[in-house]
């Protein structure tokens, strides 16, 4: 296997979208359905606390970088098979619509909600309407987001067998 830059950047594209393909599924397969057995208050503040947390930089880095690696082992791959870079370019597509807008047009903004919420003066009703409110689209939107995360993943893997 020759190591140049076409196949490094599109092995770190693949290792990242996996990443955040994992992080996704973990969300989606444990986290959500573990604090959604807690009553309302410990739902609304494990998930404030959980949103608070997961914003740093090595995050970052893992569920947006997937846009930036796809995109430059798309450029970088235009001259190999067209299969390669059409799979590579579908994938960065893929993940730039499901995963990053669906993040930033839908799930931050919920999240944002829920971070200006000052839970501890809510009232039993209030923590329950804000629940209602965000527990079942951020996890609707969130499916979407493992979804074509794993989507994503895939193709790039078949990407590089076709390289």
């Amino acid at each position: 296997m020759e190591f140049s830059i076409n196949t490094v950047t599109l092995f770190l594209a693949i290792m990242l979208t996996g990443l955040a393909a994992g992080l996704c599924f973990t969300w989606t397969n444990a986290i959500t359905p573990g604090i959604g057995q807690l009553e309302n208050l410990g739902y609304l503040r494990s998930f404030q606390q959980m949103n608070r947390t997961i914003l740093n930089p090595l995050f970052f880095v893992v569920f947006f970088g997937p846009v930036l690696m796809t995109l430059f082992a798309a450029i970088l791959n235009k001259a190999a098979a067209p299969q390669t870079f059409w799979m590579i370019l579908i994938a960065g597509g893929v993940y730039l619509v499901g995963v990053a807008m669906v993040t930033i047009f839908g799930n931050v903004p919920l999240n944002e909600i829920l971070d200006k919420t000052d839970l501890m003066a809510s009232n039993e009703q209030e923590l329950k309407e804000l629940r209602k409110q965000f527990e079942g689209p951020w996890n609707r939107l969130h499916l979407i987001r493992t979804i074509t995360s794993a989507i994503s993943f895939g193709l790039l893997i078949l990407a590089g067998f076709t390289k």
